[in-house]
């Protein structure tokens, strides 16, 4: 007899046996490869990665490529997973088939924790801009006016968050694209009143290490996280028409492609300017666009900002409902969330994760500097918690798919078990730099905390269901 995925009572079904999923089939490939290209290009790009620049210099493509590599290394290990077995909890119904419900638990509720909380920023930072550009409506009003659109497109059918989620990652994407190719127009001197600016960026204004190997360390520090959000497209491919396929095709394209937006944007921009030059809180994308003599820059990536905002909150309101959905169907949350609609859609779990969504963003509205912030905190070092599982479950998982069903492993890791293990200890590094980092220890302390207590009630239940 094979054996099956987990020892843990009760176990999972093998991988060759896994149960068709009861939600909606209706996203599209072209839903998927959009929402993989457009998932982690965000707000924390335009805006957030002036604050790297601003510790690294030039050498924030060194810290940029670093992170790159991390998660596409991450996402290669979900998407072999994803394609072998493609599932709605994702890594969470990974992490329990490879180590037990504990595992399962712990990565689906964090997930799900981390979704709702980084919400509210989404929502209240398009409605501060939304204020700016309507004063007369208050910025609460348009907080609840984005909730509620996004909460009954989601309630409607997956289809509605597979076409929000397709023309708002292609208008970033296309910014990305368009960017570049006028920053390497510049950077020639083929665009008018314009000279080529050669090396003298990158090497001038104290070399292209200004602040030395430990520049590139704590660049990375504050850009990695900017690579999360590309797992949602393994949650979303368990509603695709064709889940295995679909998933491969998404991860294969966005991974390289994400990593050559995010390594091709800062070339062009430390190319362009001085990177003393940019101001704290300024975007290095409204500063490049205004020195090319593009009118009205700022307002144009004030509009991308306000896009990636809302295409972040529909993606985590999506994301956080399948999670918690999943969760539902093995036994780690109420089954009244197990409720789908005749049209695939889990309604319930959809409701549950706005309505959390909701307090998120009344506690970060009337207390964004104490309670809130703790929430914040809590979270910030969450991903690497979800993506080291994700790596460890791949390694246990690989072994048990080449034995029990060596077709549907069509999208292997590379170089395994090498690249794990390299991704882990990549991980490992990051956690102790923030350690050791004044600005990033206070969230990797309240995330540990946080993580330490979903733990304990993980470890207490399953106790509890042994004596049972």
């Amino acid at each position: 007899m094979r054996e099956r995925l987990s020892e843990v009572p009760p176990p999972p079904p093998p991988t060759s046996e896994l149960p068709p999923e009861p939600l909606s089939h209706s996203l599209k490939q072209r839903h998927l490869t959009m929402l993989g290209l457009g998932g982690v290009i965000g707000a924390g790009l335009f805006v957030g990665s002036g604050a790297g620049i601003g510790i690294a210099g030039p050498a924030i493509i060194c810290s940029y490529l670093l992170a790159g590599v991390l998660a596409m290394l991450v996402m290669r290990a979900l998407g072999e997973m994803s394609a072998a077995m493609p599932a709605s909890g994702s890594f969470s119904v990974y992490a329990e088939r490879a180590l037990g419900r504990w595992a399962g638990f712990s990565a689906g509720w964090l997930y799900w924790f981390l979704l709702v909380v980084v919400l509210a920023v989404e929502a209240t930072g398009a409605a501060d801009i939304a204020n700016r550009w309507v004063p007369s409506v208050d910025q609460w009003v348009w907080v609840l006016i984005f909730m509620l659109v996004f909460t009954v497109a989601n309630l409607a059918a997956v289809r509605n968050f597979g076409e929000f989620e397709f023309w708002f990652a292609a208008l970033k994407v296309g910014a990305i694209v368009l960017f570049l190719v006028l920053g390497t127009l510049a950077i020639f001197g083929l665009l008018p009143d314009t000279e080529p600016v050669g090396l003298a960026n990158l090497t001038g204004h104290g070399g292209f290490f200004p602040a030395g190997i430990g520049g590139v360390v704590a660049g990375m520090l504050a850009v990695v996280f900017a690579f999360g959000g590309l797992e949602v497209v393994t949650i979303a491919a368990a509603e695709s028409d064709d889940p295995a396929r679909s998933v491969a095709r998404a991860v294969r394209s966005a991974v390289w492609r994400i990593l050559f937006f995010y390594v091709g944007s800062m070339l062009v921009i430390v190319a362009l300017l001085p990177w003393d030059s940019l101001k704290p809180g300024q975007s290095p994308y409204v500063a490049v666009l205004d020195s090319i003599g593009i009118p009205k820059a700022g307002t144009i990536m004030e509009i991308v900002v306000f896009v990636a905002l809302l295409s972040a909150l529909n993606a985590n309101l999506y994301g956080s409902s399948r999670i918690v959905f999943s969760l539902a169907e093995r036994g780690e949350a109420p089954k009244s969330l197990l409720k789908v609609s005749g049209g695939g859609v889990p309604r319930v779990a959809v409701c549950a994760s706005a309505a959390f969504g909701f307090v998120s963003v009344v506690l970060n509205l009337l207390w964004p500097d104490t309670i809130f912030l703790y929430m914040l905190n809590a979270v910030g070092a969450v991903l690497l918690f979800v993506w080291a599982l994700i790596a460890v479950s791949q390694l246990k998982l690989r072994r048990r798919i080449e034995r029990d069903m060596p077709e549907r492993l069509t999208l292997p890791m590379w170089l395994f078990p090498y690249a794990t293990w390299f991704a882990l200890l990549g991980m490992g590094a990051v956690l102790v730099l923030m350690l050791f980092d004044d600005s990033a220890r206070p969230q990797l302390l309240w995330s540990a905390g946080a993580a330490s207590v979903v733990l304990v009630v993980a470890w207490v239940r399953e106790l509890r269901d042994r004596r049972s």
